[in-house]
């Protein structure tokens, strides 16, 4: 069977009458499950996860982009989050029988569909990328919606599909395809953000920390909280006990304690498990040891 995953950022974390239309559109759409939904009033962001085979989750995602654009006006948006639209990312991964190139190829349709039939610029990211500065999201990012309502105009910031201005309400959007990511936040006792982007800065792959992380330092009005947050591109390369050490000692130095930690979305049992072997000094230990998966075989 093949299955490919969709992990949709959506431009609205705080009325929970939108984020429902919007999961609708997806749920509508015949053999797609959504696995997860999460929302964060501070970053007024939404992140859903669903699944299905490769046509079923192009159109899900089609659905949703264009549920978001009637209901989610980016002239009105405010966030803690970077994001240049009212969908702001729609990232495919490959779970089960389907490639990654086949999920690039799903994703430029994606892309080109969206682009046509809503007016919504569109850029691809990631692997999906048709240039190599737009493999990075934050390049693609640059600016976000305010910036880019004044660069697009610029041949350099050319969208991939779609018109060459910002959808009135709808803003812009990344389409792409990548492997699992771990969104993961780890919040700080302070409430100097420049404490949170100093350490975003040291543990990032773009400032010459670890090549598959991405961070940055936000604050987070509601508990007035200072916070790193992260996306591991490959939990393998770099596992969320190392990161999480890092950011610990990274936040010592400014006599910052850290106070907790979270992960957004779903995130691979593997990911877990480095964790656990990490912390508890585990030897020769084997997912197989793992009593659900032994008995969800």
């Amino acid at each position: 069977m093949k299955i490919v995953e969709c992990v949709p950022n959506f431009s609205e974390g705080r009325r929970s009458d939108v984020v429902e239309k919007i999961l609708d559109a997806i749920r509508n759409v015949e053999g797609i499950k959504v696995l997860d939904s999460s929302s964060d009033a501070s970053h007024n962001r939404t992140v859903v996860t669903f699944v299905g085979a490769p046509e079923g989750v192009k159109e899900a995602a089609f659905r949703a982009a264009e549920k978001a654009a009637e209901l989610i006006d980016m002239e009105q948006h405010q966030g803690e989050h970077p994001r240049i639209g009212a969908t702001d990312v729609l990232p495919l991964i490959p779970v089960s029988g389907v490639s990654m190139d086949e999920c690039v190829e799903l994703a430029r349709q994606l892309g080109q569909e969206i682009g046509e039939k809503l007016a919504i610029p569109i850029y691809l990211y990631e692997e999906a990328a048709v240039c190599p500065e737009r493999k990075n999201l934050a390049h693609v990012r640059k600016g976000e919606y305010e910036g880019l309502q004044e660069a697009i105009s610029q041949p350099e910031r050319h969208p991939d599909f779609g018109p060459a201005r910002m959808h009135p309400t709808a803003g812009a959007t990344a389409v792409g395809a990548r492997p699992p990511l771990v969104a993961y936040n780890i919040n700080l006792g302070t409430s100097d953000l420049t404490v949170a982007k100093a350490i975003a800065k040291t543990i990032r792959g773009s400032s010459g920390g670890y090549p598959s992380i991405k961070a940055l330092g936000m604050l987070i009005k509601e508990t007035n909280t200072a916070q790193v947050t992260i996306n591991v591109c490959n939990y393998h390369q770099v596992s969320l006990a190392r990161v999480f050490e890092t950011v610990k000692s990274e936040a010592a130095r400014y006599g910052v304690n850290v106070t907790g930690s979270e992960i957004v979305g779903l995130v691979p049992m593997d990911a877990l498990l480095d964790v656990a072997a990490y912390y508890l000094r585990l030897e020769g230990f084997k997912p197989d040891q793992v009593l659900e998966v032994v008995v969800g075989r």
